[in-house]
């Protein structure tokens, strides 16, 4: 059974830094890509990150680019979000999610996406 495991979420401070991790199981962990998405109160899912499954190809939404950095250890099947200079428009349920290849063609879309992991609740707040 294919899984995929969010944690590492909590409440931070304007400023402060997260490290959200994605743990798969039940798959060859290094044959996909793997997304980060976000969901706030009362808006839609929104892309963050994808990153290609050998880990050569990075993409970012706008928003995140130079704040937010995802890696990934194909050793520990284990996909990373490192997020720094968090502002509070970045709260939100992040979610990761496993791609149909091993590169993130169309990443921002959801529909690119064959497995969901549960959530992972980031507050930004003073």
């Amino acid at each position: 059974e294919v899984q995929l495991q969010a944690s590492g979420g909590g409440l931070v401070q304007p400023g402060g830094s997260l490290r959200l991790s994605c743990a798969g199981s039940g798959f060859t962990f290094d044959d996909y890509a793997i997304g980060w998405f976000r969901q706030a109160p009362g808006k839609e899912r929104e892309e963050v990150s994808c990153i290609s499954s050998t880990g050569n190809s990075l993409h970012y939404v706008d928003s995140v680019k130079g704040r937010f950095t995802i890696s990934r250890d194909n050793a520990e099947d284990t996909v990373y979000l490192q997020m720094n200079s968090l502002k509070p428009g970045d709260t939100a349920v992040y979610s990761c999610a496993r791609g149909r290849g091993r590169l993130c063609l169309r990443w921002h879309l959801t529909a690119t996406y064959g497995y969901w992991g549960q959530g992972t609740q980031v507050t930004v707040s003073s």
